[in-house]
């Protein structure tokens, strides 16, 4: 093979291939008389995208191979236009047969669209997560084992919870294997745990598993993360105020929702 038939791939494809920021998005319609999905099932959604990308001149004898490699470049980052973090994407096609070509830009505008499997939690919703680690001013919990989860202090039943100070842990000798792997997972709990005033059960039980309802999203460098609480009331006016002393960005979101609705109420 000649030196001029070898493609080079580009060093960041999605740079090279953006997706139009008025992105179509429709849910794949589901089979009539099925029954309502719960929250579980609803933060999964397969969505039905249309967009409009530029496939460099490189691709130009294989259009369909380069939008694969932009798809590709999408998976586990949030895309806003999706309302989403892309899992997977399918049946990509091209909804003309030919490409535009503008002035003496040599990109092939064209139009596309493909089925993206999504996870897109919603405020509201009650989800089940880890608990990875525990500090006096919030829990953290893992989500499906990918996901970030933060329950800040205000947002854990302080009347019913304490937070319990580990003891420290004896010095372990680093050539034993054994005492290496106990120290990595007593370095996870070195911070302590929530237990109950009463029972004095870890919060979580013996598994970690934590019920929590989400009351706030974070999006940083195109990564998704949820503000939990497991508040009997999470939206209420009282946690609002102590809220209202400011933590972050995502919770003030959650408190101007929450004000509305109380005024509202209140009318």
């Amino acid at each position: 093979m000649s030196t001029a038939s070898k493609k080079r791939k580009p060093t960041r494809p999605d740079a090279a291939l953006q997706p139009n920021k008025k992105a179509k998005v429709a849910p794949v319609e589901k089979g009539k008389g099925k029954a309502k999905e719960s929250d579980a099932d609803a933060q999964f959604q397969v969505v039905q995208a249309s967009l409009v990308v530029s496939v460099p001149p490189m691709f130009a004898s294989s259009p369909h191979a380069g939008v694969q490699e932009m798809l590709d470049s999408m998976i586990m980052r949030y895309i806003p236009a999706l309302r989403g973090v892309v899992l997977a994407h399918s049946n990509l096609s091209f909804l003309k047969q030919t490409a535009a070509i503008t002035a003496d830009c040599p990109f092939l505008v064209c139009n596309i669209q493909f089925d993206a499997t999504v996870w897109s939690p919603r405020v509201r919703m009650r989800l089940v997560g880890k608990i990875n680690l525990c500090s006096p001013d919030h829990v953290s919990l893992l989500l499906h084992r990918t996901f970030n989860v933060s329950i800040p202090r205000h947002h854990i039943p302080t009347d019913e919870w304490e937070f319990e100070h580990a003891p420290p842990e004896p010095d372990a000798d680093p050539e034993d294997e054994a005492d290496a792997e106990a120290e990595a997972e007593s370095e996870e709990r070195a911070a302590g745990r929530w237990v109950h005033k009463i029972t004095g059960k870890g919060l979580g039980g013996k598994d970690g598993y934590l019920e929590f309802v989400v009351i706030g999203l974070t999006v940083a460098n195109e990564m998704l993360s949820l503000v939990g609480s497991i508040q009997y009331d999470p939206f209420s006016a009282e946690h609002v105020a102590v809220q209202a002393k400011g933590k972050t960005a995502a919770a003030v979101v959650v408190e101007a929702v929450s004000e509305s609705e109380s005024e509202s109420n209140a009318e």
